[in-house]
Protein backbone atom coordinates (compact mmCIF):
# COMPACT_ATOMS: atom_id res chain seq x y z
CA UNK A 1 0.00 0.00 0.00
CA UNK A 2 1.47 3.31 -1.10
CA UNK A 3 0.41 6.55 0.51
CA UNK A 4 0.79 10.09 -0.70
CA UNK A 5 2.34 12.72 1.53
CA UNK A 6 1.22 16.32 1.74
CA UNK A 7 4.46 17.22 3.52
CA UNK A 8 7.89 15.72 2.97
CA UNK A 9 10.44 16.89 5.55
CA UNK A 10 13.41 15.47 3.60
CA UNK A 11 12.39 17.40 0.49
CA UNK A 12 11.94 20.55 2.58
CA UNK A 13 15.39 20.10 4.17
CA UNK A 14 16.99 19.67 0.75
CA UNK A 15 15.22 22.75 -0.63
CA UNK A 16 16.37 24.87 2.32
CA UNK A 17 19.92 23.52 2.02
CA UNK A 18 20.02 24.33 -1.69
CA UNK A 19 18.70 27.85 -1.06
CA UNK A 20 21.33 28.55 1.62
CA UNK A 21 24.10 27.10 -0.56
CA UNK A 22 23.14 29.46 -3.40
CA UNK A 23 23.26 32.43 -1.02
CA UNK A 24 26.66 31.61 0.52
CA UNK A 25 28.55 29.96 -2.34
CA UNK A 26 30.91 32.89 -3.01
CA UNK A 27 31.26 34.25 0.53
CA UNK A 28 34.55 34.34 2.41
CA UNK A 29 34.80 33.26 6.05
CA UNK A 30 34.08 36.74 7.48
CA UNK A 31 30.98 37.07 5.29
CA UNK A 32 29.83 33.58 6.34
CA UNK A 33 30.12 34.48 10.03
CA UNK A 34 28.12 37.67 9.48
CA UNK A 35 25.51 35.81 7.40
CA UNK A 36 24.88 33.20 10.09
CA UNK A 37 24.96 35.81 12.90
CA UNK A 38 22.29 37.81 11.06
CA UNK A 39 20.18 34.71 10.40
CA UNK A 40 20.44 33.74 14.09
CA UNK A 41 19.21 37.19 15.11
CA UNK A 42 16.33 36.99 12.62
CA UNK A 43 15.34 33.57 13.99
CA UNK A 44 15.47 34.78 17.59
CA UNK A 45 13.36 37.87 16.86
CA UNK A 46 10.83 35.83 14.86
CA UNK A 47 10.47 32.88 17.27
CA UNK A 48 11.52 34.48 20.57
CA UNK A 49 14.04 31.83 21.51
CA UNK A 50 17.80 31.43 21.02
CA UNK A 51 19.29 29.30 18.27
CA UNK A 52 20.40 25.99 19.75
CA UNK A 53 22.25 22.91 18.61
CA UNK A 54 21.00 20.00 20.66
CA UNK A 55 21.26 21.04 24.31
CA UNK A 56 23.80 23.81 23.69
CA UNK A 57 22.85 27.43 22.94
CA UNK A 58 24.95 28.88 20.15
CA UNK A 59 26.80 31.99 21.22
CA UNK A 60 27.27 33.72 17.89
Amino acid sequence: MKTTKDFDCVEMMRDIRDKVNKEIIKMDSAQLIEYFRKKSEEYESKYGQPVTHGQKTLGV
